[in-house]
Order: C-alpha cells, then sequence, then structure tokens
C-alpha cells in the first residue's frame, strides 16, 4: 500500500508518496498561505502525482496537538476533520500525529550522515530517546522500548515553565512574566521567541528572528548575545528532557532553527549547560547529544511509522 506523507508546520507543507519499500519518494514543499485548506492542498499534491501513482492511506505530521478527529493548529488558522479529509482525498485510512512524534518515529531509522554528535557519550541501543527543538514552536517527544518495537510519546513539553541558571537570564524571565504571566519554554526557545528574547535582553521595538540572524551574522555583539542565551537554555530545558526520559539512546535536536544557525550551534553554550545539572553532571555527561541534520526527518518518521502500523506492520 502506498501512503502520502504530509509533514504540515506552521508555514510550509512538505508532501511525499511512498516507495516500493515504504520509504519516502520525491517530496514537494508548499507554502501554507497559499491554500485555503489543508485539503487543498493535499488535492494539489496528490493531482500532481497522478492517478497510477496515488496513495490509498496516509500520514500526517502536524505542530499541534493531536487528539481524536478534530485538529486545530496552534500556529496557523487550519481547523479540520481528518475524517472529513480522507473522504475528500479518496483515502482508505488517514492518520495524525504530532510533528515531534513523527520526529521521534524516525530516530532509529536516521543515518549516520542524517546527524551530528555534539558532545556526550555514545547512545546505548534499546534505551530511550528524547527529541527537542525550536521552530514555530518548541517541540518535544520522546521514543521508548517496547517489546521488540518502539512507541513514540508525544506531548506539550514545549510549554513547560522555562527556568532561569544566572541573573541575565532570571532578568529576562521576570519581563516576560511580567508581560504574559507565565513564561514558557516556547515563549523564548522558538523563531517567534528570537525576536521577543532579543527585546527583553537589550531593548528596543520587536524584531523578528531573520532580522536577530542577519545582525549576528554581521557580528553585532547584542544579537550574538541573545543566540548564545537562546542555546543554553535550550541545554537546559533539553538536559530536563533527558532526565525525565533516562535518555540514554541520546537527545536529539530537531526543528527548524538550530540548523540554521549550526557553526553557532555548536560553538555555543549549548552542550556546557545541558552538563550543569550539579549532583547528575556525569549522568548527562553520559548522554550524547546529536543535531537532526537530515533534510526531511519528519517524513522518515511517518514512513517509520507506516511500516509499524499499516497492513502489514
Amino acid at each position: 500500500m502506498k501512503y502520502l506523507l504530509a509533514d504540515i508546520g506552521g508555514t510550509n507543507t512538505r508532501c511525499t508518496v511512498t516507495g516500493p519499500d515504504g520509504s519516502p519518494g520525491q517530496t514537494r514543499t508548499f507554502i501554507n498561505r497559499d491554500f485555503d485548506s489543508v485539503t487543498v492542498l493535499l488535492r494539489e499534491f496528490i493531482d500532481g502525482v497522478g492517478q497510477d501513482d496515488g496513495p490509498q492511506a496516509g500520514v500526517l505530521a502536524i505542530a499541534a496537538p493531536v487528539s481524536g478527529d478534530h485538529v486545530h493548529m496552534t500556529n496557523i488558522h487550519w481547523d479540520f476533520s481528518l475524517d472529513a479529509i480522507r473522504g475528500d482525498l479518496g483515502l482508505r485510512e488517514l492518520r495524525a500525529l504530532n510533528d515531534f512524534e513523527a520526529l521521534a518515529w524516525g530516530l532509529p531509522d536516521l543515518k549516520s550522515d542524517d546527524l551530528l554528535q555534539i558532545g556526550g557519550g555514545t547512545a546505548i541501543a534499546g534505551k530511550p530517546k528524547g527529541v527537542i527543538g525550536p521552530g514555530t514552536g518548541l517541540g518535544v517527544a520522546s521514543l521508548v522500548p517496547l517489546n521488540d518495537h518502539w512507541l513514540a510519546v508525544p506531548g506539550e513539553g514545549g510549554h513547560v515553565t522555562l527556568p532561569a541558571t544566572d541573573e541575565r537570564e532570571a532578568a529576562a524571565i521576570s519581563l516576560l512574566r511580567q508581560e504574559y504571566g507565565h513564561c514558557s519554554a516556547e515563549r523564548v526557545i522558538s523563531g517567534p521567541g528570537i525576536g521577543l528574547l532579543h527585546r527583553v535582553l537589550h531593548g528596543g521595538p520587536d524584531i523578528d528572528a531573520a532580522e536577530v540572524s542577519r545582525l549576528a551574522d554581521a557580528n553585532d555583539e547584542a544579537a550574538s548575545e541573545t543566540l548564545e542565551i537562546l542555546f543554553r537554555l535550550l541545554g537546559t530545558v533539553a538536559a530536563n528532557l533527558a532526565l525525565t526520559v533516562g535518555a540514554f539512546g541520546g537527545i536529539y535536536i530537531g526543528g527548524g532553527v538550530v540548523p540554521r544557525h549550526r557553526d553557532r550551534f555548536i560553538a555555543s553554550g549549548f552542550r556546557e549547560r545541558f552538563d550543569a545539572k550539579g549532583r547528575y553532571g556525569g549522568y548527562l555527561k553520559s548522554i550524547p547529544t546529536h543535531l537532526i541534520v537530515a533534510p526531511q526527518p519528519a517524513l522518515i518518521g511517518l514512513a517509520a511509522y507506516a511500516k509499524q502500523h499499516g497492513p502489514n506492520g
């Protein structure tokens, strides 16, 4: 059975159809704002594939909580019914996963070239893995062993309360609490959060993440500090995830933000902060952290899910 695989983010949607071996085929990327609904977008993709190569079932990765038939996306004004989309597209079945749940499913299938290790020891086979990463929001999920299979566990860990580790961070978080009442990790560790973090650190008007990046690339000291603090905060929250799930299989960094700043991230205090857990520093130093550099990791995860849960899985 051929599967439609679609990674539906807040900004873009990436679609493919599985090949004969169940792996993702050629990918097309769509800009969400060009379409009135996700159904129209997916129909355009399927029509472009052609009837002979069209899918019979589908699995979607969605940048939103997924529970039941109705989906309300967090960062784009799309509300839809999975069953209605299934009927409109003529599919036998259609399932949906949270986008980081999909990333988690794909972790065992990532090759060495798909990963860049940043500190830590060696992953232990068969042990839990965690995945976290800033994009339009802050995604979090884990992957745990279950008998001879894996089980991806989604959640909304991006909305945990953001902790401060030094006075600079504490002052910035205090300002955000005054403004929003609660400062979640996602409030800062995300694409939209970069400009917000820059404002509370350095004053002035809001600027977007692209402008902060441009300034940092031009060696602007303030913008460079903003990204450094962002990566350190990510290290704190990633270490919390590692402790929570016992992630001796590794912590994996996904999302769209970090790969755009690969060299800066590698040189940052991310790993130093990850290890900085007092009595449990040694525990964390043994856990490897990897940056996911595969071009379409969510589609790899959706394909893995389809293989395990499809008619032959």
